[in-house]
C-alpha cells in the first residue's frame, strides 16, 4: 500500500511548477518505522525528512537505498551536534541562535550545511520562524555566516478552508523567493506544501513539498 502510494504520488505530481521548476517530494516520516520507510523508499521516494531527533538518530542505519536526508521539525539547538553531516538539507532555520549554533558546529566539523530560513508566513503565534519582513535581514545575517548555505525558504501556510487566503500567502512566499533567488544563484528550493494543501501550493510555485499522510495514511500517535 505505501508502495503504491508512493508511485501515484509521484505518478501525479507535475513534472514542473508553473515556473518550470522541478517538484521534489519529501516523505515526512515521524513516527513511521524504518520498514515503512523503507517501503516508501522502494516505492521510488528518493527523500526523506525527519521532525524528531531522537527518531532520526534510533533509524538512521536501519533505513536503506541512501535516500536524500532532511530534517523539517523544530530544532534545539542542544541536538545539533547529532545531526551535523547527516542531514542534506535543514529546512525549519527559525531563528538566529539555531543558525550560529548549526554554524559554530559545522566549522568545527569541517561540514557546510545546506539551510532553509523558515518564514512565518500566517504571522501564527502556534509556528516558529521568521516574519515576511525581517526575510531580507535574515537572509542576509545567515548568509554571512561561516559553513552555511542558505538555499531557499521554507513556510507552512495556516489550517484554514479559506482558499483565496491560502493562495495569497504561497504567492507572497514565491514572490520573496524569487527576489532572493534573483539574487544569489545558490537559493533553490521553496519548501511549502504538505498533504492537505499541496497541489494549491504547487500552482503557486513551491518546488518541494512535504508529505506524510499521503504517503503513510495517518499517523498513529
Amino acid at each position: 500500500m505505501i508502495e503504491e502510494n508512493v508511485k501515484n504520488l509521484l505518478a501525479s505530481l507535475p513534472q514542473t511548477n508553473p515556473f518550470g521548476e522541478k517538484v521534489t517530494l519529501v516523505g515526512a516520516v515521524k513516527l513511521q518505522s524504518p520498514e515503512a520507510i523503507n517501503r516508501a523508499i522502494c516505492g521510488g521516494l528518493r527523500d526523506i525528512g525527519d521532525n524528531h531527533v531522537q527518531e532520526f538518530k534510533e533509524k538512521y542505519d536501519l533505513i536503506e537505498g541512501n535516500p536524500v536526508r532532511h530534517f523539517i521539525g523544530h530544532l534545539q539547538t542542544n541536538k545539533v551536534k547529532y545531526l551535523i553531516g547527516k542531514v542534506d538539507l535543514y529546512h525549519s532555520l527559525d531563528r538566529y541562535d539555531l543558525a550560529n549554533e548549526l554554524s559554530k558546529r559545522g566549522e568545527k566539523a569541517g561540514v557546510v550545511s545546506n539551510v532553509l530560513i523558515q518564514i512565518n508566513i500566517g504571522n501564527e503565534e502556534s509556528k516558529s520562524g521568521f516574519d515576511l519582513s525581517e526575510a531580507n535581514e535574515a537572509y542576509a545575517k545567515i548568509k554571512d555566516m561561516p559553513a552555511l548555505k542558505v538555499k531557499g525558504l521554507m513556510a507552512m501556510l495556516p489550517d484554514t478552508d479559506d482558499c483565496a487566503e491560502l493562495e495569497r500567502l504561497a504567492k507572497l512566499m514565491r514572490a520573496k523567493f524569487d527576489e532572493l533567488k534573483a539574487c544569489d544563484n545558490d537559493i533553490e528550493y521553496l519548501s511549502m506544501g504538505m498533504s492537505g494543501d499541496y497541489k494549491l501550493c504547487i500552482d503557486c510555485g513551491s518546488n518541494m513539498i512535504r508529505l506524510g499522510t499521503a504517503i503513510f495514511g495517518q499517523r498513529k500517535y
